[in-house]
């Protein structure tokens, strides 16, 4: 890596969102944006629950931006968050990414929260952190997509620093950890066997309700339509499923009949572009 420039523009952005019951509906109850995070509600479906699009201004992220995202559901509120766009982040000169998410599911809510893959550059330097606090009623699904450079455009990343990481408590109690760290030649420890063997393109659906081990089958059904390698398991209220392929396309593909099935409804229409 190259030695940090400080004298480089940054961007920064956060954004706080709060969703609230009123009159048997959610409603937006905090709304707070800053710098380069916007957030926009498009109309949602006669019945449907309301629907948070993230927008990033910057256009994509390097090393020294920091983006600051806490999304809070109050009890029996329903919410979808996602996307506009898939989150660049490109080659950085030596500082590392940061990328901080924060959910708060109060009893009987329930959270969809989809933001569209992030795709990385060859020399990205990305932290990133995700810390979901949710009662025990609480509901959510949740997806990460990581793809590492652009195939159909012929790039790869050769060398960076990755490391993303989960946390989710429910009732205070945590219940599920997870950790990727890939650092120096990322190229070459995604071609071994035991990583992902070549593939440049993985996922994390995560569900986290009392009736995920009523899902396992037919979440094991539709995987067997997939071309890519995943898998599903489930233990203690949580359904997960990972899944790995050489592109992207090959993979949402695959993935995106699963995220509708147990989300109860069709993907934000900023998914289906």
């Amino acid at each position: 890596m190259l030695q940090a420039r400080s004298w480089l523009p940054r961007t920064e952005g956060s954004l706080r969102l709060g969703f609230v019951q009123g009159a048997g509906e959610t409603r937006i109850g905090t709304l707070r944006q800053a710098g380069a995070v916007r957030v926009r509600f498009p109309r949602p479906a006669e019945g449907a629950a309301p629907e948070a699009v993230l927008l990033n201004t910057a256009g994509g992220l390097t090393g020294g931006d920091r983006i600051d995202i806490d999304v809070s559901l109050a009890a029996g509120c329903a919410a979808t968050v996602t996307s506009a766009a898939a989150e660049k982040v490109y080659r950085s000169l030596g500082d590392a990414t940061e990328i901080r998410a924060e959910l708060q599911l109060g009893e009987a809510a329930a959270c969809t929260w989809l933001p569209q893959p992030t795709i990385l550059f060859d020399g990205a330097n990305l932290d990133r952190r995700t810390q979901v606090h949710m009662a025990g009623s609480a509901r959510l699904l949740a997806v990460e997509v990581l793809i590492f450079g652009r195939t159909a455009m012929g790039e790869d990343v050769r060398r960076g620093a990755i490391r993303d990481a989960w946390r989710v408590t429910r009732d205070g109690r945590l219940v599920f950890a997870d950790a990727t760290r890939v650092m120096g030649a990322v190229a070459d420890a995604l071609d071994r066997t035991a990583t992902l063997d070549g593939a440049r393109a993985t996922a994390m659906v995560l569900y986290v309700a009392s009736d995920a081990p009523a899902r396992l089958d037919e979440i094991r059904a539709l995987l067997d339509q997939v071309s890519s390698t995943a898998g599903v398991s489930t233990w203690n209220n949580i359904l997960l499923v990972r899944a790995a392929a050489r592109d992207s396309q090959e993979l949402l593909h695959g993935l995106q009949p699963i995220m509708a099935r147990l989300s109860g409804r069709p993907l934000p229409r900023v998914w289906q572009c």
